[in-house]
Order: structure tokens, then sequence, then C-alpha cells
């Protein structure tokens, strides 16, 4: 499955082309800009899942960095503060990893 299958190219370009810069990357913001507020849970966990490349159940902070490629192969890639920021939001337990409960949560 494709991530343009769940959610709209157009989206996907703007939100990601709106996080361009280095040190810009606000996930609340790019979350919503792609249209992950106004999917069902379940879309929410078919993106999770696309985006848990090694399909472990959880991305881990290495694929976090990866985040925007994983929407769009023209994504950059994270920096080491963006990507730790995105951790903390969505690693509820303190285990270094997001569960698909987890970004549920934060990606709504």
């Amino acid at each position: 499955m494709a991530m343009t299958d769940l959610l709209s190219a157009e989206d996907i370009k703007k939100a990601v082309g709106a996080f361009s810069a280095a040190e810009s990357f606000n996930y609340k913001k790019f979350f919503e800009m792609v249209g992950l507020k106004k999917k069902s849970p379940e879309d929410v966990k078919k993106v999770f899942h696309i985006l848990d490349k090694d399909q472990s159940g959880f991305i881990e902070e290495e694929e976090l960095k990866f985040v925007l490629k994983g929407f769009t192969p023209e994504g950059r890639d994270l920096s080491d503060k963006e990507t730790k920021a995105l951790l903390a939001a969505g690693d509820k337990d303190g285990d270094g990893k997001i569960g698909a409960d987890a970004a549920d949560l934060v990606w709504q």
C-alpha cells in the first residue's frame, strides 16, 4: 500500500514543502496538513505500518529520522533535534520507540 492510497498526493506535497527548511518540522502541523487528523484510527494505523519500515510493530528513532521520506521520496531527513522531539511526543512509556496506539494519539 502506498501513502497516496490513504492521503492526497497534493496534501503530502504541500506539507513536506512547508517543512523543507532544516529545523522547521512541527509534527502537529505536518500531520494536520497531510490530512491525518481527519482520518479514522484504522487509516492512521495503516499509515503507521507504512512508516514502520522494519515491520517491528514500532517506529524507532532511526525510522523517525526518515519520516518525511515515508510520505514522499522528496522529503528531507529530520535533524536529531526534530527526531527526538517527535519521539518524545509519541514514546509514552520511555522505551525509545512509538507503538501504533501512541502514534494514533500523536497523529490525530
